[in-house]
C-alpha cells in the first residue's frame, strides 16, 4: 500500500510539473478572490494551514526542472520564520540548482490515509539571512549534523506567490493562497 501511495504522490507530482496554473486566483468558499484582497491575516492563516498540512505529511515531494525533464524528490522540513514559509535544502544538490535556475514549482503532499492530498506551487526564493538560518537549524535539531547556518551549503528558501490546492476523494476542492 505504501509503495503505491508514493507512487500515486510521485505521478501527482509530476502532472502538476508540467500543468500550468493561474497564480492570480483562488476560491475561498464559494467565492473567488484574487491575491490583491486577500488580506495579511487571511494570507497567514492560509500559509500556517499548508505548513501545518506539511507536517503532517511528514515527506512530501518537490518537483522542478531539470531542462526539459521534470525532477521530483522528498523533503521533510519546513518552518514559518519572519511570516515566510521556507523550506532548506544544500547548495552542493542538484535541486537547489534546478531551483536557482527556475523558482517555479510544485509540491505534493499525501496524508497518511492516503485519501487526501495537497498540491502546492508558487515561486522559491533564496534568503542567505544568517538569522532565518540559525532559526531554521534551531527548530530541526536533527539537521545541525548535516549543515551549519554558516557553511555556504546550507539554502533557506522562502514560497512566494503561493497557490495551494488541496483535493480528497469524499471532498471538493479548495484552494489558499499566501
Amino acid at each position: 500500500m505504501k509503495k503505491i501511495l508514493f507512487a500515486l504522490a510521485i505521478l501527482l507530482a509530476v502532472a502538476a510539473c508540467n500543468k500550468q496554473t493561474d497564480a492570480g486566483t483562488a476560491t475561498q468558499g464559494s467565492e473567488t478572490v484574487t491575491n490583491d484582497t486577500i488580506s495579511k491575516e487571511m494570507m497567514q492563516q492560509n500559509m500556517k494551514e499548508v505548513q501545518a498540512y506539511l507536517k503532517e505529511c511528514g515527506a512530501f515531494f518537490i518537483a522542478t526542472n531539470d531542462g526539459d525533464q521534470p525532477r521530483v524528490r522528498p523533503f521533510g522540513v519546513s518552518e514559518i520564520i519572519n511570516d515566510r514559509l521556507y523550506i532548506m535544502t544544500g547548495k552542493v544538490k542538484d535541486v537547489y540548482k534546478q531551483m536557482a535556475k527556475n523558482g517555479k514549482f510544485e509540491i505534493c503532499a499525501l496524508k497518511p490515509s492516503g485519501s487526501e492530498w495537497m498540491r502546492l506551487s508558487g515561486t522559491l526564493v533564496t534568503d542567505e539571512t544568517l538569522a532565518v538560518k540559525e532559526e531554521f537549524l534551531n527548530r530541526n535539531e536533527s539537521l545541525k549534523s548535516m549543515y551549519k547556518a554558516d557553511d555556504d551549503n546550507m539554502a533557506v528558501l522562502y514560497i512566494k506567490d503561493a497557490t495551494a490546492r488541496f483535493f480528497s476523494f469524499t471532498a471538493p476542492e479548495r484552494t489558499v493562497q499566501f
